[in-house]
């Protein structure tokens, strides 16, 4: 029986979101662990709830035989200089190599309106090919730093932030060098207004780490007609698990398996535990994601 080497994980927004405490900050860490574990994960990406030294984080993590997958950082190159930014790395790339973890997700938040009460139109744009171009070269020297320590820098194009839209993210992979990888996230690239899929085939060769999310095309709509926030958007329930929304998950994979990817597919899903409870939303993430596993090498097969 052919199969492919992907491996299913989760990030903890599931059960509790950094940006949001409101939607499930009371939830201890343990509990999406056990839960996660029991599921199946096989690993999870960090949240704000993680230790913040290795040894600490590998005994946690450890007790339910899971794997430190990523962890968000929270990037500033559009303000700092390659150097600056090298350094305000330096504990966060430690405690991620440390731990076995291979990529790094890297969000732009310099100006950034993701957790702001702020329309989404409203978000920061670079305004010339220069600007594009100084930027894109700091990202390059920043990700090389990241490769010297066997971490892969993963770029996270994100609602409400410099790298949004489909036409962003072509600009992004056409002005960096191939120590920048791309973070693909369903979720993220439909709500751009992308389709998943042209986007995904566009960048295949560079895609290292990809976000398993649903959306509500129902929501999307009304979130962009409304000039709503990002947080109106999670909290009304724009995004959910693979299984639940309009992306077309079988066809995203089949395509990263036919290109070869192997690493990580996270689901990574912000919306409302009291509304989609954690285990149950989480399951439905993992029962779609490992069914497609299972199925599309041998479909695969069968249409070569």
């Amino acid at each position: 029986m052919t199969t492919w080497n992907v491996r299913i994980g989760i990030n903890p927004i599931s059960w509790m979101n950094d940006d949001l405490p409101s939607l499930g900050g009371e939830t201890p860490l343990e509990t999406a662990l056990k839960e996660g574990a029991e599921i199946g994960y096989e690993g999870f990406e960090l949240g704000n709830k993680f230790p913040k030294d290795a040894p600490s984080l590998r005994a946690v993590l450890g007790k339910y035989d899971l794997a430190c997958i990523s962890g968000w950082y929270s990037g500033r190159l559009a303000h700092r200089s390659a150097e600056e930014e090298i350094e305000a790395v330096g504990p966060h790339l430690r405690l991620l190599a440390d731990s076995g973890a291979t990529v790094m997700v890297y969000g732009e938040v310099a100006d950034a309106i993701q957790g702001e009460p702020r329309p989404l139109y409203k978000r920061p744009r670079f305004q010339s090919r220069e600007q594009w171009q100084a930027y894109c070269d700091k990202l390059t020297v920043f990700a090389d730093h990241l490769l010297k320590h066997g971490v892969r820098l993963a770029y996270h194009h994100h609602m409400g932030a410099y790298v949004e839209t489909p036409a962003d993210v072509d600009q992004l992979m056409a002005l960096t060098g191939p120590s920048v990888g791309l973070l693909f996230d369903t979720g993220h690239i439909t709500f751009a207004g992308g389709d998943a899929l042209t986007v995904l085939n566009k960048h295949l060769d560079r895609i290292c780490h990809v976000h398993c999310k649903d959306v509500r095309a129902n929501v999307v709509k009304l979130a962009r007609n409304g000039n709503w926030s990002f947080l109106q958007a999670v909290i009304n329930g724009a995004f959910s698990v693979p299984g639940d929304g309009s992306v077309d998950f079988a066809a995203i994979l089949t395509a990263l398996y036919r290109h070869g990817y192997e690493g990580w597919l996270v689901v990574e899903a912000e919306q409302d535990p009291a509304v989609a409870p954690s285990y149950q939303y989480a399951k439905m993430g993992y029962d779609t994601l490992a069914r497609l596993v299972r199925e599309i090498p041998s479909l695969g097969k069968e249409a070569a």
